[in-house]
């Protein structure tokens, strides 16, 4: 879990967004330190979101970017009627089981960005109406994007945590590495 996102090998921009991912992981990661599944369920705001349930939907947004950088089918797809459960841990669900479903898809984006030929390949965006029809975006825009959506929601887990028991970002790296 990066606290220090440290600086690439001089021209490795591969290294760098990856680097930059795996910071902004790293705090969501953090965020459920010490507390059970029950503790992460809950929502001590007017917000529907959780710790556990932020968890979960970073580890499908970024299998979902992946899969659609690769050309390949997502596996985790959501529907409409599935839509809620992305936000929340079902039965069978827990936040260990969750952490390590991210690891994998962790690993399968490095490998992934690591081996592209190009970070300018391009891949389209999915039809949506808040993106340009029959866009096209490059591998970096791809590293780049999940940093964006990462630290978006690592804020949310901040605020979450802070109110749940008070500790902050700093407290729960020095609880990491107690």
């Amino acid at each position: 879990m990066v606290t220090h996102v440290p600086s690439e090998a001089h021209g490795d921009e591969r290294g760098a967004l990856l680097n930059f991912i795996e910071a902004q992981r790293g705090a969501i990661r953090r965020s459920v330190l010490g507390l059970t599944d029950e503790q992460a369920a809950t929502r001590p705001s007017a917000s529907e979101l959780s710790l556990s349930g932020l968890l979960k939907h970073v580890s499908e947004v970024e299998l979902s970017w992946l899969r659609m950088a690769q050309g390949r089918p997502n596996e985790k797809q959501r529907t409409a009627e599935t839509w809620a459960d992305g936000f929340r841990l079902v039965e069978g669900e827990s936040v260990r089981g969750t952490l390590a479903f991210w690891d994998g898809v962790a690993k399968e984006t490095e490998e992934f960005l690591r081996t592209v030929p190009s970070l300018d390949d391009t891949f389209p965006l999915p039809e949506a109406p808040w993106f340009p029809q029959d866009a096209r975006v490059s591998m970096r825009w791809l590293g780049m994007h999940l940093i964006q959506e990462i630290a978006r929601h690592a804020g949310h887990a901040d605020i979450i945590r802070e109110s749940l028991d008070g500790k902050d970002a700093y407290e729960l790296i020095a609880l990491e590495h107690a």
